[in-house]
């Protein structure tokens, strides 16, 4: 009787248990989604989503970046507070898109318009739905990017400058942000509701045409869904606050030991300035698919090794 056959019982077992431990430990569940300051001054980026995420609201300067792992579910809304004054302790406030908290965390809040909002539903049936918002108003420029994943995976967002061309009865104080119609003037037929919340009845206004505008795929009134909600499975995505047309300009993302071709990657697609030049005309896709060569490399080791010991 050989000695793999004397060990019968023994190889099936581990070879299960270690496929089992590999496969929990490499599989891709879930989005990381990478935040990137493009801006010529620190925001404070806040989140609110369930379950949390390791963060409901960070500081984040000029030129970095910072990193989140979501799993499958999440659902929620990203958004960066400008003007913000903190003390030692990290109490304070944000000139816009304060969370009302006191605090650097928003603790489970959101934010108060006017606010630019990236909104997420990670893995609804196999899928991410994505999208950038400006129906509570705007206060600086945003984009989404997927990086990986199969499907359109679309980039979205809003590069132009809106606070530049608000219209005065938008324009909150100092200039920092734009309100939406609604909550500028808080009428039914802006907001959506009473007897204008269904798609026939509330229509796009003046104000929300100008938001298109300037912004083709972003939402620029509650029913805008056609042109604004996009899609992708497996993919991690970018936020970057103030994208820059200007390739030598775009922020870096740090490179991680472990996963520096993807994030090369990244840095290749955000480098790019035609990406940001063709958001409001053509259709851009995300960066190279997860590849599963390693876990098979992984694999075949494992099982060499496996039958080494019991062959």
């Amino acid at each position: 009787m050989s000695l793999f056959l004397h060990h019968r019982h023994y190889p099936q077992p581990i070879l299960c248990f270690l496929l089992f431990v590999i496969f929990k430990g490499v599989s891709v569940s879930g989005a990381k989604f990478t935040f990137l300051n493009n801006c010529d001054y620190t925001v404070w980026p806040g989140i609110y989503g369930k379950p949390e995420i390791g963060s409901t609201g960070f500081e984040l300067t000029k030129g970095s970046s910072r990193t989140f792992q979501a799993p499958t579910g999440w659902s929620g809304r990203f958004w960066a507070r400008t003007g913000c004054q903190f003390d030692n302790s990290g109490r304070g406030t944000c000139s816009t898109a304060d969370c009302g908290s006191g605090e650097i965390s928003c603790n489970g809040a959101t934010a108060s318009p006017p606010a630019t909002l990236a909104e997420f539903t990670l893995g609804s049936g196999s899928m991410d739905f994505y999208d950038v918002s400006l129906v509570d108003g705007y206060n600086l420029p945003m984009t989404v990017a997927a990086s990986g994943g199969t499907g359109s995976c679309n980039i979205t967002g809003c590069i132009s400058d809106i606070n530049r061309k608000c219209p005065s009865e938008l324009r909150v104080e100092g200039g920092g942000a734009c309100n939406s119609a609604c909550g500028a003037f808080g009428k039914p037929e802006y907001c959506c509701n009473g007897a204008f919340s269904n798609p026939s009845t509330c229509k796009p206004s003046v104000y929300s045409q100008m938001f298109k505008s300037a912004c083709p795929k972003s939402y620029s009134y509650a029913y805008d869904d056609a042109t604004s909600t996009f899609t992708c499975s497996d993919a991690d995505y970018i936020i970057t606050f103030c994208p820059s047309l200007i390739p030598e300009s775009a922020p870096r993302i740090p490179k991680e030991p472990d996963s520096a071709s993807e994030a090369g990657s990244e840095q290749t697609e955000l480098a790019s300035a035609s990406w940001l030049a063709d958001m409001a005309t053509a259709t851009a896709t995300g960066g190279s698919t997860r590849s599963g060569a390693s876990i098979v490399s992984l694999l075949l080791l494992v099982v060499g090794f496996i039958f080494t010991i019991f062959g």
